[in-house]
């Protein structure tokens, strides 16, 4: 009976998971849409300062109530991770507003390719023969996306999306020594207080007032991201990433809805299928690694 019960108790937390889950992939959908609304007239250097700005602002009660949470083996560390983060949130927000939504969202999902390339580079692990598959695979539907011969070129907003898929991957293997001994709410809490100053910088440089309308967009922005942070960790916590990181992909089709409804986008099919693609070798990656433990930030 009591086996029963436990086991009931874990399906109840994998499902709540999963609705997070999905939660999550819906919230990522609307931010890209406010990116694209507030994109002619707000620089992404300001638009990473307002998201980074309400977003400590959401969390900054916790973080007074739990003081302690602070209490970190790195200093500096925290430092380098977010400005790569915010160098990763700019490239994603310039891309979003150059770029087709839906392409720039399923080449998002090629940052576990990179990761896994950067791991053998720099972290000694040894390529496996179906993760090198994956990774052959990712970069094809990449070019599925990027359908080279229809383009004079590569887009620019399409290349400031791998871009951010590439800086969101080496921070990836930045936070795998740091989250062997910092608590994933301390690496939250670090990576808000100092993206603030970081991201004021490059903003006072191209500041323009926003409007009342931005200012409540840019607010809805921050707000998002904080949420966002805060349901993907206790997603994780409910159930095991192998099970709900496969609901993020619905971002994809969410974000095509919005794009045509708000947009008028269309989506090819091609963007479809390679978004499929990066996303099957995505998850063989991830359902091959050699730990199963996986944390977002």
């Amino acid at each position: 009976m009591t086996g029963s019960l436990k086991a009931s108790d874990t399906d109840r937390a994998a499902v709540l998971g999963v609705i997070l889950m999905l939660l999550v992939a819906v919230l990522n959908a609307i931010d890209a849409v406010i990116v694209r609304s507030v994109s002619p007239d707000v620089h992404p250097f300001v638009i990473g300062f307002t998201r980074a700005l309400f977003g400590l602002l959401v969390f900054l009660p916790w973080i007074l109530m739990r003081p302690g949470v602070l209490r970190s083996g790195y200093r500096w560390m925290h430092v380098v991770r977010a400005a790569l983060k915010l160098g990763s949130l700019v490239a994603f927000f310039a891309a979003f507003a150059l770029a087709p939504l839906a392409d720039v969202t399923a080449i998002a999902f090629t940052a576990p390719i990179f990761v896994t390339i950067g791991a053998w580079a720099f972290l000694s692990e040894r390529p496996q023969a179906a993760r090198v598959l994956a990774v052959i695979a990712g970069f094809a539907g990449v070019v599925i996306i990027l359908r080279p011969g229809q383009h004079d070129g590569i887009p620019p907003g399409l290349l400031f999306a791998l871009l951010g898929a590439l800086l969101l991957s080496i921070i990836q293997l930045i936070l795998k020594p740091m989250s062997a001994r910092d608590r994933t709410e301390t690496l939250v809490a670090w990576n808000l207080i100092v993206t603030v100053p970081i991201a004021a910088v490059p903003a006072a440089l191209v500041w323009v007032t926003p409007t009342a309308e931005q200012w409540l967009f840019l607010a809805a922005q921050g707000v998002i991201g904080a949420l966002n942070m805060g349901l993907v960790t206790r997603a994780l916590s409910l159930a095991d990433a192998s099970l709900i990181v496969p609901f993020d992909f619905l971002r994809l089709p969410v974000v095509a809805a919005l794009a045509y409804l708000f947009f008028g986008e269309l989506v090819p099919l091609q963007t479809y299928v390679g978004g499929a693609v990066i996303f099957a070798a995505s998850l063989m990656m991830a359902r091959t690694a050699r730990t199963r433990r996986s944390r977002w930030i």
